[in-house]
């Protein structure tokens, strides 16, 4: 056995647990040996991780060296935003199991300086080759980098029920269909996107608040505890301190962890849909639907931090909630169906309800990463402060909203590249 062996069985191990986190039992039993023996190779999981995020670095990097080098031959920066995707989306799709290590183990922590640097040391420098657009925020790599993300992480969820590898045909279809949303966006009009009136769309939204009710506090601790937490770590007792309550007396209004779990994002994604939908509701235009919908969700997400901070912790993972709790996230899927199904706009009526579904998924996903990787990127905010993300998140602006509106809207298409 040796040490590739074991970093190879630990990368298909992270692949089959799916964005939950792994341990060294689990590696030795893939291996068939035992959990002594791993010691002999690497002291600790600490040590094998850091093996295994230079092993990410090197094989990925070796993936997409000659895409880059086109990328530095393009024509212009559209044309080198999308080979740089279409090469990563491939190394992704292809590698579903070092796709899920980098979102929890790379991508998660957000440091920019350290991504840049693992790959600058492997000859691949990205703000050189996409002529980085200095101040702007967000960075059009950003959103292309989300967008594939997401993309990404729901054709694995979906071919891991399929419990096969893809076809070179399901490859090349996944990388057009992303290839497509990222180029063109979902195709709305440009010259009523360039002549929206973006400030008074926002004068509108910001009108619309949101009234606490008694219950609220308690979910407000329950979000406490998942943003400092994770949602795999917070415990009964982590959410009892933050809401005075005695840990069984919480039973009084949650079955358990994963109820109180599910009560909280089910709550939470009906809230959102609601404020969305009331602003599309306001106007007949497609292109300020749009805008409205995305501007009232950002709203919303500024002043309930502790929710943003929750919602980024499981927005590219799976969350195992119980069949009663999927079936009414399942509900509130519906609500997201109508929300996006009710913009007037030819190009997205005629989608079907699952891919409509998709879109508003999509589009808080947008927002959330949009919002939150300025934050994270804060020391202080990696400890879930609340007060932290709160300044940070006003910090982001709202032509920030703007750029990720067109950027939605019309894809790259949009930004003037």
């Amino acid at each position: 056995m040796t040490n590739d062996e074991i970093i190879k069985a630990a990368f298909r191990v992270w692949g089959r647990k799916f964005y939950r986190t792994t341990s060294l039992t689990e590696i030795a039993r893939e291996l068939g040996v035992s959990k002594p023996a791993l010691y002999r190779h690497f002291r600790d999981k600490d040590a094998l991780l850091e093996a295994m995020h230079g092993s990410f670095f090197d094989e990925c990097a070796g993936f997409i060296k000659n895409g880059c080098e086109r990328a530095a031959e393009a024509a212009s920066r559209k044309e080198a935003h999308l080979i740089i995707m279409r090469t990563l989306a491939e190394y992704y799709v292809r590698n579903s199991d070092r796709f899920v290590f980098s979102l929890v183990r790379v991508y998660n922590g957000r440091d920019r300086n350290v991504i840049n640097r693992e790959f600058s040391g492997r000859g691949i420098n990205f703000a050189q080759i996409l002529n980085n657009q200095g101040a702007l925020y967000p960075p059009a790599i950003q959103l292309v980098m989300a967008a594939l993300v997401f993309s990404v992480a729901e054709f694995h969820r979906q071919n891991s029920k399929k419990g096969k590898i893809p076809s070179n045909d399901e490859v090349f279809g996944i990388l057009s269909k992303i290839e497509e949303r990222i180029e063109k966006g979902l195709r709305l009009d440009t010259g009523t996107v360039n002549a929206l009136d973006y400030e008074g769309l926002e004068q509108r939204a910001a009108g619309m608040k949101y009234k606490d009710t008694s219950e609220d506090a308690l979910l407000k601790a329950v979000a406490q505890a998942v943003a400092e937490g994770g949602p795999w770590n917070t415990s009964m007792e982590m959410v009892a301190e933050r809401s005075g309550l005695s840990k069984s007396g919480l039973y009084a209004h949650f079955k358990n962890k994963r109820d109180m779990l599910g009560q909280l994002f089910v709550t939470e994604f009906d809230r959102l849909a609601n404020f969305a939908k009331a602003q599309i509701e306001t106007s007949g235009i497609p292109e300020e639907q749009l805008y409205l919908a995305i501007i009232s969700i950002v709203y919303y997400l500024r002043s309930r931090p502790e929710i943003l901070l929750a919602i980024d912790q499981i927005k590219t993972r799976q969350l195992e909630l119980g069949s009663d709790i999927h079936q009414r996230l399942r509900e509130i899927y519906g609500r997201l169906y109508q929300m996006i199904g009710s913009i007037k706009q030819e190009s997205v009526q005629n989608q079907d309800r699952h891919m409509l579904v998709e879109i508003a998924q999509w589009l808080l996903f947008m927002i959330v990463n949009t919002l939150a990787w300025r934050s994270a990127n804060q020391e202080e905010s990696s400890k879930g402060s609340s007060r932290v993300w709160t300044e940070n998140t006003a910090g982001v602006s709202n032509e920030s909203f703007r750029f990720l509106f067109r950027f939605i809207a019309l894809g790259l298409e949009g930004l003037n590249l």
